[in-house]
């Protein structure tokens, strides 16, 4: 099955919540398992405002994200446990598809909760560190 065609699978499967920022409401799909979180949103041409994903870990941990073949700039959003915003990597750029793997940059943070949005979107919604988000309905690992 071609990368396309893993992606739309996922993007089918994957449940979406609500999650409620300071200015928006954010729908956003649920990667909480190992293989959901390795593609995350790979080969997405397009995330529209107010949607993304939201990446589930067992705990509050160092985690670490790099953008390969992800083809859209997207904030990231490293949330504690307790829905507290700890740091947000704003408009991180896409990498060429050409540029090898250990070449691509790393983003991370401790985190139980990783949100990636499109751009700009962070701002917008009046998400920044010390924010708290009410992460009720996400599912735990």
């Amino acid at each position: 099955m071609s990368k396309a065609a893993v992606a739309a699978v996922l993007a089918l499967v994957l449940p979406a919540v609500v999650v409620h920022a300071p200015r928006a409401d954010l729908t956003l799909e649920v990667a909480r398992t190992e293989p959901q979180r390795e593609h995350g949103l790979m080969d997405r041409t397009v995330v529209p405002p107010h949607t993304g994903m939201i990446f589930v870990f067992d705990r509050d941990e160092m985690v670490s994200f790099w953008m390969k073949d992800t083809l859209v700039p997207l904030d990231m959003i490293f949330v504690a446990a307790d829905g507290t915003v700890r740091r947000v990597f704003a408009n991180v750029p896409v990498v060429e598809r050409t540029l090898p793997d250990e070449k691509i940059p790393l983003e991370g943070d401790t985190a139980k909760y990783v949100i990636e949005l499109r751009a700009g979107e962070a701002a917008r919604d009046g998400i920044a560190a010390g924010v708290k988000l009410d992460l009720r309905a996400v599912p735990s690992q």
